[in-house]
């Protein structure tokens, strides 16, 4: 059972290390495919580098909107977690979204704080008033009790570079891959 696809994956994969010969797409065809894979798979696997330079993952949340010309995205997490040290020394993330159908998609983005009193309420309903599966009350977390929470915080991204991969790629070289990167 496992064997085939197993086979096909193998018999492929020569294929999918060819991202400096893909060409690359218009943000305006990659970002809605990008959300529509992140928002149906929900959850995506963060890598930061640490103080010490060394990569970290943890598994987050985001919620994207793509307006028709820019795509940013949203965190809500603790700016008192160790991703902040990680943050202020290297503002920057790579984030990967997995299916267990091998839909993958990739985002790699610059981050700030949304800090301010207003930007922080924002993040918070965006996340509260999200539909499913993406939105949730931010309450539930423990220690987040409203946006004013000092261990409520929203981290604000701007991807530079965007890949999406339908798992048929993978599995019998069909689909294609979408790709962008920031000039």
């Amino acid at each position: 059972m496992h064997d085939a696809p197993k086979t096909a994956i193998c018999q492929h994969v020569p294929t999918l290390d060819l991202d400096d010969r893909t060409p690359v797409q218009e943000l305006a065809e990659v970002a809605p495919a990008f959300v529509d894979m992140a928002h149906r798979i929900v959850w995506c696997v963060t890598a930061t580098t640490d103080v010490a330079g060394s990569p970290t993952t943890r598994v987050l949340h985001p919620v994207w909107q793509w307006d028709g010309d820019d795509l940013t995205g949203w965190i809500a997490t603790s700016p008192l977690s160790p991703k902040a040290s990680h943050l202020a020394a290297t503002p920057q993330v790579s984030l990967t979204y997995w299916a267990t159908d091998q839909d993958t998609c990739t985002a790699d983005c610059d981050v700030a704080w949304e800090d301010t009193p207003e930007l922080r309420t924002q993040g918070w309903n965006r996340f509260k008033n999200a539909p499913a599966p993406v939105g949730y009350d931010p309450a539930i977390i423990p220690g987040w009790e409203a946006s004013s929470s000092p261990g409520f915080g929203v981290l604000r991204l701007t991807p530079n570079r965007l890949r999406v991969m339908p798992g048929s790629m993978l599995l019998t070289g069909t689909g294609d891959l979408l790709r962008w990167h920031r000039p």
